[in-house]
């Protein structure tokens, strides 16, 4: 049974990720639905109070945000019913990136949603602060939702590589898994003047030929200076439903993770993108 965490700060774009879930995995699935609320409590005006009223406090946001995560549940349960789906609803006193890792190791959950911005909703930034928090630190798939992306079933799938860095077996295993359910093709994305030479890059090439499905996986390059606009050409020129980017140490979608980075250079996509993690995750 797959394992899915749903962060929530209980915001329409939260709601919006939370529900394309639901709509992309339809196999049996447990979704954790999490809301961290340290934020709520330790505000300037309240951690001067007793420590009493503090506690006072922390007990009726708990009670509040439980409550409405629950009714969010009865709604779901309501507009997408699924006999296959479980859920599970946590409120924690703390912060969110700690709570997010906490919960991913406990659980050993395999992908994580989330909307690419929380409820402050600043669109003028590709990803909120939340949001780039937990793709570079937390140890699993992240696969954010834009703002009011309306489900699209995935037909056809970028995983831009320059197959320098080893992939994770469990990791290309989702994206094989998800291209299996829904017949959906894989393009891997060479840019670069160079062919493949090295021997790295070779076996790295051949693992993925290996992991996934051969009738779905195409292979191209093109020659050109800037990935950005490649991949933001590509995504239109193929029809592209969902992008695929490993996020590792050096790599081409590590340096772009800074808030200012990532929309100076121009990466927006309009749909949803999986970033699969390169680190060693200790397994549970």
């Amino acid at each position: 049974m797959r394992k899915i965490a749903i962060p929530t700060d209980l915001s329409v774009n939260a709601q919006n990720a939370f529900e394309y879930a639901l709509s992309l995995f339809n196999e049996p699935s447990i979704f954790y639905l999490l809301h961290a609320y340290a934020e709520a409590v330790f505000l300037p005006e309240i951690v001067d109070l007793p420590q009493e009223k503090i506690e006072e406090k922390k007990s009726s946001t708990s009670k509040s945000c439980q409550e409405k995560l629950e009714q969010l549940i009865e709604n779901i349960k309501n507009k997408y019913p699924n006999s296959q789906h479980k859920f599970v609803s946590q409120t924690k006193c703390g912060y969110l990136l700690d709570e997010v890792n906490n919960l991913v190791n406990t659980e050993n959950i395999d992908v994580l949603v989330m909307g690419t911005r929380g409820q402050t909703n600043d669109r003028n930034l590709t990803f909120g602060s939340n949001t780039l928090q937990v793709i570079k630190q937390v140890q699993c798939p992240v696969l954010c939702v834009p703002e009011s992306f309306q489900y699209k079933t995935p037909k056809r799938i970028l995983f831009p590589t320059n197959y320098m860095i080893p992939y994770q077996e469990r990791e290309l295993k989702l994206v094989d898994e998800i291209s299996r359910y829904y017949n959906a093709e894989i393009h891997m994305l060479y840019v670069s003047d160079f062919n493949l030479s090295s021997a790295r890059q070779k076996d790295n090439k051949a693992f993925l030929e290996d992991m996934i499905d051969s009738e779905s996986i195409y292979f191209h390059q093109v020659k050109a200076s800037s990935k950005t606009h490649t991949f933001n050409e590509q995504i239109e020129k193929m029809n592209i439903d969902l992008l695929v980017m490993v996020n590792s140490r050096h790599t081409y979608l590590e340096s772009l993770l800074e808030k200012s980075t990532i929309d100076k250079i121009g990466l927006q996509p309009k749909i949803p993108f999986l970033i699969l993690q390169n680190f060693i995750r200790n397994e549970v």
